[in-house]
């Protein structure tokens, strides 16, 4: 060995605290860089990794009994085969590993010397996870610099979300806050000056594409809203400003949970709808003011820990508002094809919420249109004893359309059971679950029951959810009502649901043409035009499909033409019975080599 190799082995390795201070000592302006700082690989190529029934073994035996100091538990964890890619799994086993109470003040203090001086992952991680057990203000430091490791944001943010949520939220925007448009506000919080603080979330673009709900509540919790709010009582652009977090916090599109777990926000709603009124009554500002309603009305607003009488409080002050006629009149003057999408959701929907009695029905169906600038989804909300079932036993994506639950007569309690899929993550069901619960009427009784999550990737069981007996006559009623009532819709989206109503009633209309009904709706990137799909398989209507597993799918575009939607639609249904679709809908998908040996020209990907 060299003497330079001799130094290398006997010089001890920095302790991933000190290399995060080093590296942020020497970040431009001293703030942390956009996703953080990146660690070093320890793990030997060609290793074989420990299976994870054996890691959870490994760190339970690694801290029995309590390690006495970090290299004790380095070597263990060595021993065992604990590695880097382990950190997950050692921070979910120690934050729930038994402590005797005598053995508190030593976890903590192992905590400690873990986080400040450890030079490996794992170790690190379960310092990190002992001092989000039994931590205290003096640690808020140390798990704030740790957490600009992208390794170990995760755990930090975790355990500075029981210590101290401001710097939570700092230390996750700094290394999760992936948009360019963040970084002047991430560097306002980072250095702690309010006033830069104030100026640069007024600048901030806050819709979808800029601010998804995890971003709004850890802005929310960063810049300590409610503080500011109660510090600016009179800045009517903050004030709007906060309502706008809440919306995108409560956006089931995204993450519900964080609505749930952002702190302080029962004063953030009640700054926000008490001062309403100082705010001028602009289009957008009624946009906002009525997401925030149909939240507290059937959304995951309903699910806060709000004390007696205080959500219903909110929702008629709201209602009173913007039933004045200066917000009445907000959409009047809305021009451009844009604004005036908006007023008309706002006329539409702008009651809705307000209608309901103060003692919660049994069983309720909501269909929500969210605001069309956010391009909200449309959703069948079903709501047990008043809580909205899907954010409170899914959070994964929003309920499902009144496409699929309502015109499909899906939620109809019949004599055999029937299985129904209530919602589904936003991505899909592969990627992060849905959810399924199984209808069916017994005597005068509709039940719910056998409630199916999938979790795809989950090692651990979704709790079980209990069945919900309903009042069969009741029952009916609300589904025969939620499928009547329509105000919701808008003139494209109608057009399209009396054509899929006629292709119900008359399948033949596809069939005599080898083709098959398939997803039907108004326009994701133009809201007003109608979208018929289909899929077309050779020798479909004979019963003798030629190469089944190889459909065709068209799609045909119909625009508003102005005319009642009841007259688009029987015109169009009137085309599809005269003419073959295939000859005026584009091909959408499917194989482009079927597609062209059927003599069809395959979409341009441009």
């Amino acid at each position: 060995m060299s003497a330079q190799d001799e130094r290398v082995a006997l010089t001890p390795p920095t302790a991933l605290y000190d290399r995060a201070r080093q590296l942020l000592d020497t970040s431009p302006e001293g703030v942390p860089p956009r996703r953080g700082y990146v660690l070093p690989r320890t793990t030997a190529r060609g290793e074989d990794p420990l299976p994870w029934d054996e890691a959870r073994r490994a760190v339970r035996e690694a801290f029995s009994p309590l390690p006495d100091a970090p290299a004790t538990l380095r070597r263990r964890f060595g021993r065992r085969g604990v590695q880097d890619r382990h950190r997950h799994l050692v921070g979910s086993v120690v934050a729930e590993l038994p402590l005797p109470a005598g053995q508190a003040a030593a976890a903590r203090t192992l905590g400690r010397r873990l986080v400040r001086t450890g030079t490996t992952v794992p170790t690190v991680t379960a310092g990190i996870a002992l001092l989000g057990r039994l931590g205290t203000a003096e640690d808020v430091p140390y798990l704030s610099v740790l957490g600009l490791f992208w390794d170990l944001t995760g755990p930090a943010v975790r355990a500075l979300d029981a210590l101290d949520r401001r710097s939570a939220a700092v230390t996750w925007l700094a290394a999760c806050g992936r948009r360019d448009e963040l970084r002047p506000l991430v560097r306002a919080l980072w250095a702690g000056d309010g006033q830069a603080v104030r100026s640069e979330l007024l600048a901030l673009p806050t819709s979808p594409p800029f601010v998804d709900s995890t971003v709004a509540r850890r802005i929310a919790e960063a810049s300590e809203l409610p503080v500011l709010l109660d510090r600016h009582p009179a800045d009517t652009d903050l004030l709007a400003r906060a309502g706008r977090l809440l919306v995108r916090m409560g956006c089931s599109r995204d993450d519900p949970t964080d609505l749930l777990a952002c702190h302080d926000v029962l004063r953030v709603y009640d700054s926000v709808v008490s001062r309403a009124g100082l705010l001028p009554p602009t289009l957008d500002n009624a946009a906002v003011l009525l997401s925030l309603a149909l939240d507290l009305s059937s959304g995951t607003g309903v699910l806060l820990d709000w004390p007696p009488g205080r959500r219903a409080a909110l929702l008629e002050s709201l209602g009173r508002l913007l039933a004045a006629p200066r917000w009445a009149a907000a959409g009047a003057t809305a021009s451009g094809a844009d604004q005036r999408r908006r007023a008309d959701w706002i006329r539409r929907t702008g009651r809705r919420p307000f209608r309901r009695p103060a003692v919660p029905d049994r069983f309720r169906i909501e269909v929500v249109a969210g605001d069309p600038a956010d391009r909200g989804p449309v959703e069948a909300r079903v709501l047990v004893d008043g809580r909205p079932v899907v954010p409170a036993v899914f959070g994964r994506g929003p309920a499902h359309s009144p496409d699929l639950l309502l015109d499909e007569g899906r939620l109809r309690a019949g004599p055999e059971p029937r299985e129904v899929q209530l919602a589904e993550a936003s991505c899909t069901e592969g990627c992060c679950g849905a959810l399924y619960v199984t209808v069916r009427r017994e005597a005068d009784q509709v039940v719910w029951e056998n409630w199916r999550r999938t979790l795809p990737g989950s090692r651990d069981p979704a709790a079980e959810l209990p069945a919900h007996r309903f009042d069969a006559t009741a029952y009916d009623a609300e589904i025969a009502g939620a499928e009547a009532v329509c105000s919701w819709s808008w003139r494209a989206r109608t057009v399209a649901r009396l054509i899929k109503a006629g292709l119900i009633e008359e399948p033949d209309l596809l069939s005599r043409w080898d083709a098959g009904r398939g997803w039907i709706s108004s326009g994701f990137d133009d809201p007003e035009t109608a979208v018929v799909t289909f899929f077309y398989v050779p020798g479909l209507a004979s019963g003798r499909p030629q190469r089944p597993d190889s459909p065709l799918q068209f799609r045909w575009d119909i625009p508003d033409d102005g005319t009642p939607p009841e007259t688009q639609a029987a015109a169009a249904l009137r085309r599809l019975a005269e003419e073959d679709p295939k000859t005026y809908a584009r091909v959408s998908g499917g194989n482009r080599e079927r597609a062209e040996e059927l003599g069809y020209p395959w979409p341009d990907s441009t």
